[in-house]
């Protein structure tokens, strides 16, 4: 069936277009409008935002690290500077085969696997193909003549030079300095965002000693620096820069030739020795041997190097001076003598007769002297002289541990001496609450027999026994040894005896103890300025009641410690001195020795004559001299 034709409505068809491109116009303007609008937001409304946001990504802020401050001795000797460290960097996208790169320089300077492993790290965490990543740093005069000679065909290359911190002294100064290597990201979290701020840019961190404790003072002030970089991150050119601020010089109230006398005088020996002058508190000398080589630290020891360290039986890196605890044994007889004094149980006439040991009423132990046969009748005088361990055996017992504790705390023994380093030992002076408390067991007369003497558990570092002589010497002034020349230590109260004249006759019983007849007499010979002193050594292990102390059939480490306190001269003295020798049987004729090369260091002039140097207020910033200090006998004695 045919279907009905039907014609166009071209009015409708109009209609329908006219509609249509009304609805188009209007979402064109819209649309436009909405572009506009944008456009208006953007170009004028947040055009300030925009800008600056441009801005950053075409100009950064950089942070520029502060040259650390230099450390000096009391007379301007430099201990501790910043050197340039060269070192070989691979820029990887200009490298080609890396592979192959490091196989040839590998013919040209020594790579061992801890500085290829280090770069794959290193190289693995690059943000930017073309920054530069370290190979290996301390790159000798010879290696660098090499790489550069060699350079035309190691393509992506690059030797630089950073400051790094520079010990030239080395060993000399290891355990006071301390040293500082690279701060880490356990270092930044235990920072405050200021702190943080601070170190921007910065490599280094002080990790122990006067660059720890001093890290405030010796890091300086980070500068900052706007560059311009391209899309890819390239710097073009330096728009802007604010210097930083270097730190602060540091100058110690040590002295080189004091120091050096002290560690040449311990020659291989291991142990510490520390010495202040009483008049200020200042500290001259402060050594602990075996060292370490602080500038293996500073870039990052080698795992070669820290191994040998970590593994040597003599532990070098342990502070024997600061945190080293022994039994101080007849070094603080002269203190516990005063005690007695002050606490009225024995006066200078008192007498006692020593048959070679003491006993307890009722106790049928025998509390051996070092003298097997006894000295005979001693008053406190001779007791100190011969180191007449019954006589203080007595003393001791009649003065009863908790006025020993208190008379001893007095002397900064049993606590830290407050010394401008961190990680002090306190030592121990034992009280019946301490032993309660440490070993859960109540304090018997045995206890305080042993006490009386330096043994059992009193414990004391050498730097606390240098202290405590320090202000024996001082007649009761409270010295607080001190290595920073600004340094204000917190004032502690003087000790005042009942009878003060008591100071200047122990004095006189000390430098009995250097004189005929005395257990140091080798350290005096030929003196040329009196000298106090009490020797003194520590037991390493006990022995028996009924066994006999047979030092030539015991292993080296085995045998007694070596310890002597002094001070000189006499009657004004300008230095106290602690010597703690490891096992070195005697403290008269080993540590005597070598507490006299320290103090002849101080006290004598180039032409070894007597010249007490004044106190470090007065004390000029100039070269140091280089004479060496007298050496002394080595006679052997109690």
């Amino acid at each position: 069936m045919r279907r009905p034709l039907t014609l166009k409505d071209h009015h409708h068809e109009q209609r329908i277009f006219s509609v249509r491109l009304v609805v188009g116009v209007i979402l064109v303007l819209l649309l436009t409008g909405v572009l506009l609008g944008r456009m208006v937001w953007l170009q004028v409304i947040e055009h300030n935002r925009y800008t600056t946001l441009s801005d950053n990504n075409r100009v950064q802020t950089q942070a520029v690290a502060p040259p650390r401050g230099l450390i000096t001795d009391r007379h301007g000797e430099i201990l501790a500077d910043n050197r340039p460290d060269f070192s070989l960097e691979v820029i990887i996208e200009q490298a080609g085969d890396l592979d192959q790169l490091l196989v040839d320089l590998g013919t040209l300077i020594e790579l061992d696997e801890g500085d290829r492993e280090r770069f794959e790290k290193r190289r693995r965490t690059a943000r930017r193909p073309w920054e530069p990543v370290p190979l290996r740093g301390r790159l000798t005069e010879e290696e660098i003549a090499r790489l550069v000679v060699n350079q035309h065909r190691l393509a992506g290359i690059r030797i630089s030079a950073d400051p790094i911190r520079h010990y030239p002294h080395g060993i000399l100064f290891s355990h006071v300095l301390g040293y500082v290597n690279r701060i880490n990201v356990q270092d930044l979290d235990a920072m405050t965002l200021d702190q943080q701020r601070d170190y921007a840019g910065t490599h280094f961190y002080g990790r122990s000693g006067i660059e720890r404790f001093y890290e405030d003072t010796l890091h300086g002030e980070v500068g900052y620096r706007q560059v311009e970089t391209n899309a890819r991150g390239r710097i073009l050119r330096v728009l802007e820069e604010q210097a930083p601020v270097p730190g602060k010089p540091l100058r110690l109230r040590l002295s080189m030739r004091v120091q050096q006398a002290a560690y040449d005088a311990l020659g291989e020996r291991r142990g510490a020795v520390v010495a202040i002058d009483p008049r200020d508190g200042s500290v001259l000398a402060f050594v602990s041997r075996p060292g370490f080589n602080p500038n293996l630290f500073v870039t990052g020891i080698s795992y070669k190097d820290y191994s040998a360290y970590r593994n040597d039986h003599d532990n070098p890196l342990f502070n024997r001076a600061l945190q080293g605890r022994y039994p101080p044994g007849s070094t603080i007889k002269p203190m516990y003598g005063l005690a007695g004094l002050d606490a009225g149980v024995t006066n200078w006439e008192r007498t006692i007769f020593d048959p070679g040991y003491y006993q307890l009423e009722n106790d049928p132990h025998r509390y051996r002297d070092w003298k097997r046969w006894g000295h005979g009748r001693v008053d406190l005088r001779d007791a100190v002289v011969q180191s007449c361990d019954t006589y203080f055996y007595d003393m001791g017992f009649k003065l009863g541990i908790a006025r020993m504790n208190s008379y001893m705390n007095q002397f900064s023994l049993g606590q830290p001496t407050g010394i401008d380093l961190y990680n002090e030992s306190s030592g121990i002076m034992p009280s019946k609450q301490w032993k309660k408390a440490a070993r859960g067991r109540p304090w018997f007369h045995g206890d305080t027999i042993n006490a009386s003497i330096g043994q059992g558990f009193v414990l004391a570092t050498p730097l606390q026994l240098a202290n405590a002589t320090a202000i024996m010497a001082s007649h009761g002034k409270q010295v607080v040894p001190t290595l920073a020349k600004d340094h204000q230590p917190v004032e502690r109260t003087d000790i005042i005896l009942n009878d003060q004249d008591n100071w200047e006759k122990m004095t006189e019983a000390m430098v009995g103890v250097t004189q005929l007849g005395g257990t140091a007499r080798a350290m005096a010979s030929e003196a040329k300025y009196d000298i106090a002193a009490k020797s003194g050594t520590a037991q390493v292990f006990s022995v028996g009641q009924d066994e006999t102390y047979n030092e030539d059939e015991l292993a080296e480490r085995l045998l007694d410690h070596a310890l002597l306190v002094s001070f000189a001269p006499a009657e004004n003295p300008a230095i106290a001195v602690a010597v703690l020798v490891e096992n070195g049987r005697h403290g008269g004729s080993t540590a005597g020795p070598v507490a006299r090369q320290v103090m002849d260091a101080w006290l004598l002039d180039q032409q070894g004559e007597l010249n007490v140097p004044p106190v470090f207020a007065n004390t000029p910033a100039s070269p140091p001299s280089n004479a060496a200090a007298n050496d002394s006998g080595n006679e052997d004695s109690p």
